[in-house]
């Protein structure tokens, strides 16, 4: 059963929304971060990096205690106002090549703690403690954790209607993305879209496990009963056909001591081989993949006496090429922390990777075909978890739209 609950978000106001919300400031680069703190008194950036104009040392539990600080300025400002009637919202995003709509509610942290939210993604503790004393210190959180449900023609149909209507926000971005946002605050439709939901038995999280994690960390050190908002976790509920999987590419800086005729030795124990010269290949199915090595591609094609699997785990192209190239051959035992392999969102254009590669910081590259909805869900109802860096996930969300207190 998902159980799903209103909230009274913090937003923007109607006139302020296109200003106030913007991207994770990770996201960039420093000139362009600059020229938004510099010129735009109403970006919500102001609250997420309030150190910019003093970059003394500080504590994390300063630095988010600053966060909090600036974030009730914005309030007091009327740059953000409070919800006086709690509600579900319905955010709508298209982007250049996609259309994704969802609707933004708390979920329930005991569901994630009993397994009715299913996670397929290892986290790790450090970012995890890090996260929930962001949450702590700063009190509110704006990036919901992304989960999909099952494709329900009762749900399509209700946000297809609801969405004829007026939008509370409408506004486009500098990267050339729309977003829409309706409120939905009628206490019998919300009671009614909640029994729709407790019929379905599970919610899976595609995107967000470490921020999943720390909320429930966060509930776990709750030192005030009465402040509910802490059992639940600010979601975006997405049907599964909705949301966009890409693959992350493989880039490796050396051949671990190998010649190129006898790394492809090597790579034809497990995999046919083709040369394709200067040909880009792009994989068309699972267990095929594409490799770009010495200003060459090549298609590396999963022998048929290896396409034996036991588990979910074991017939994921991320894990084969783990099991078969980048550890044996490669000898990369960490994924995460291997200094020698970098990850390229498979957004990015094969050329582009080959660009890369061609400027001699990297040696080799691999090309995977991404994942589908299906293995994530067959990884995470078996308790398996995925490699590190397996799924880029759309949609991405902007900051500073809908805020959850906690």
């Amino acid at each position: 059963m998902a159980r799903i609950i209103p909230f009274n978000a913090v937003r923007p106001t109607r006139d302020k929304v296109c200003l106030v919300s913007c991207r994770s400031y990770e996201e960039y680069v420093t000139a362009e971060l600059a020229a938004q703190l510099d010129f735009n008194p109403l970006s919500f950036l102001h609250v997420l990096k309030p150190a910019y104009t003093n970059q003394e040392t500080v504590s994390f539990e300063k630095r988010y205690r600053q966060v909090n600080q600036k974030y009730q300025d914005f309030k007091t400002e009327k740059i953000l106002v409070k919800d006086k009637k709690p509600g579900i919202y319905i955010h709508k995003i298209i982007t250049k090549q996609h259309s994704f709509t969802g609707i933004i509610v708390a979920t329930s942290i005991d569901d994630y703690r009993s397994n009715s939210i299913k996670k397929h993604e290892e986290t790790i503790a450090f970012r995890v403690q890090l996260l929930k004393d962001y949450m702590k210190y700063s009190e509110f959180n704006t990036e919901p954790v992304l989960m999909t449900y099952p494709d329900n023609k009762t749900i399509e149909n209700w946000i297809f209607n609801r969405t004829q209507k007026l939008a509370d926000f409408e506004f486009s971005t500098t990267k050339k993305e729309v977003n829409y946002l309706w409120k939905i605050d009628d206490s019998i439709e919300i009671n009614w879209i909640q029994n729709i939901f407790k019929q379905i038995d599970t919610l899976y999280i595609a995107d967000g496990h470490h921020r999943s994690a720390a909320a429930a960390l966060l509930s776990e050190d709750n030192e005030n009963p009465e402040n509910v908002a802490k059992d639940y976790l600010l979601s975006y509920l997405i049907s599964e056909h909705n949301v966009k999987i890409y693959q992350f590419n493989r880039l490796i800086k050396d051949l671990n001591g190998f010649e190129k005729e006898a790394f492809i030795e090597e790579l034809d124990k497990n995999f046919v081989i083709k040369n394709l010269k200067q040909q880009p290949f792009q994989p068309v199915k699972k267990h095929q993949f594409g490799m770009y090595l010495d200003n060459e591609f090549y298609s590396l094609i999963l022998r048929k006496e290896k396409l034996i699997f036991k588990t979910a785990l074991e017939s994921l192209d991320a894990q084969i090429l783990y099991e078969t190239v980048l550890f044996p051959i490669l000898a990369i035992i960490d994924l995460r922390d291997d200094e020698r392999i970098e990850y390229v969102s498979g957004k990015q254009s094969i050329l582009e990777l080959k660009k890369t590669i061609d400027e001699g910081e990297f040696e080799v590259g691999f090309i995977l075909f991404p994942s589908n909805i299906n293995e994530i869900k067959a990884l995470a109802d078996a308790d398996l978890i995925m490699p590190p860096k397996s799924t880029y996930i759309e949609p991405k969300f902007r900051s500073g739209i809908v805020i959850y207190e906690l």
